[in-house]
């Protein structure tokens, strides 16, 4: 009786992703340039000082100045991307003391699209992270729907209330990051 000797596959690991750790010093970094990453894509974001100085347009980099958004907030604004909604703006609320982290304010032209974005913002943050609005607000009259998630704010505006309620200018002392269209 032969015997045959088994042996077991050989399995390799998939290779890792190298960290590097940005420079101590500051001068080897970018001055006035942050960027905000949005969804793990290569998107250009805007951001805005406070203080309402000039826009400073940077892209994604892998090396520094990023800031990460958390990835319900990017589901969010990819969602409002997906249905057309335009002047889409996050203020980052944590450094302003506000009752939430962040505000998601995009616009709407009709009502028909207005409801459209809040409801695909609902959808997307329901199937892909888990998430609930606490309340929404203004689904009936579809000219502001205010989608409360505890940690963030999504607020869907006509262009004439927004221009009313100017959220931005009411919160000027928040970071604002305004997200291009990625069309």
């Amino acid at each position: 009786m032969a015997t045959t000797k088994t042996t077991k596959p050989k399995t390799t690991k998939a290779p890792t992703a190298r960290k590097t750790a940005a420079p101590k010093s500051d001068k080897h970094r970018k001055a006035a340039r942050p960027t905000t990453v949005v969804g793990g894509t290569r998107k250009t974001v805007v951001k805005r000082a406070a203080t309402g100085g000039k826009a400073a347009t940077a892209r994604k980099s892998a090396t520094f100045g990023i800031r990460k958004l958390p990835k319900s907030i990017a589901g969010a604004v990819r969602a409002a991307h997906d249905k057309q909604a335009l002047d889409v703006v996050i203020l980052d609320l944590r450094k302003a003391e506000g009752f939430t982290d962040y505000f998601v304010i995009c616009t709407g032209t009709n009502s028909r699209q207005i409801r459209a974005i809040a409801d695909a913002v609902t959808d997307v943050l329901r199937t892909e992270f888990g998430e609930r609005p606490v309340l929404a607000e203004g689904v009936q009259k579809s000219e502001w729907i205010l989608l409360d998630y505890f940690n963030f704010v999504v607020h869907v505006f006509s262009s004439d209330c927004r221009a009313f309620y100017s959220l931005e200018r009411l919160w000027g002392s928040a970071e604002r990051y305004e997200c291009a269209d990625t069309a």
